[in-house]
């Protein structure tokens, strides 16, 4: 059994970052997630775009990969190269904190035993603070980070959902949310709606 592994199902499976890249041994696919999942958090480091967190009542378990880390990783080391990844903190050297009372808008790692056949997961979470979750209100600031700065960095809401669909996770207001996007901005796909954005921000 595989000793340490990360659960990503969001942007980290496409963009694990520069200190988890060179750890990982394999990877370990359709996994599904022990959580529901949603795009229930406006990320203000992707100039207010919808992400996927975990939440409770309402979204749904998606795919998952397990990133299997190499023996040498302690689980300490791997938590802290996790939160340094999600809190745009690489290469330095801060250690993850383990707030005892988080506040919403910390990064926290959980963990959990024995999923797809390793013998610790670990994850990230982070509050959701998205009211009236709506496809319209996510539609609304996906268009508008893409207007942003995010938007020709790549780090827009409409790109990071094409990059959810391309890993092939699925939440329940995803169908809706892709049809409000290109419903508001014209085209036939999210890249043809992406490209509209840009081109009338240039504008």
């Amino acid at each position: 059994m595989a000793s340490i592994g990360i659960l990503a199902y969001g942007s980290l499976i496409a963009n694990p970052g520069i200190e988890l890249e060179s750890l990982i041994l394999e990877k370990i696919i359709d996994i599904e997630t022990p959580f529901n999942i949603e795009f229930s958090r406006s990320s203000s480091s992707r100039d207010g775009a919808p992400t996927v967190v975990p939440v409770e009542g309402y979204g749904a378990p998606v795919k998952a990969v397990i990133l299997v880390l190499k023996d040498t990783v302690t689980i300490d080391n791997a938590k802290d190269i996790l939160w340094r990844r999600e809190t745009r903190n690489e290469t330095s050297s801060k250690p993850y904190p383990n707030p005892p009372n988080p506040r919403p808008n910390q990064v926290v790692i959980g963990e959990t035993i024995g999923l797809g056949g390793v013998e610790t997961v670990l994850f990230t979470k982070i509050g959701a603070n998205i009211d009236s979750l709506s496809s319209k209100k996510l539609a609304d600031l996906a268009i508008k980070s893409a207007k942003g700065e995010a938007g020709k960095k790549g780090e827009d809401g409409i790109s990071y959902l094409i990059s959810i669909k391309n890993q092939n996770i699925v939440t329940p207001l995803m169908p809706e949310y892709e049809e409000e996007i290109i419903k508001a901005v014209g085209g036939s796909s999210l890249a043809e709606a992406l490209k509209n954005v840009l081109e009338n921000a240039r504008i």
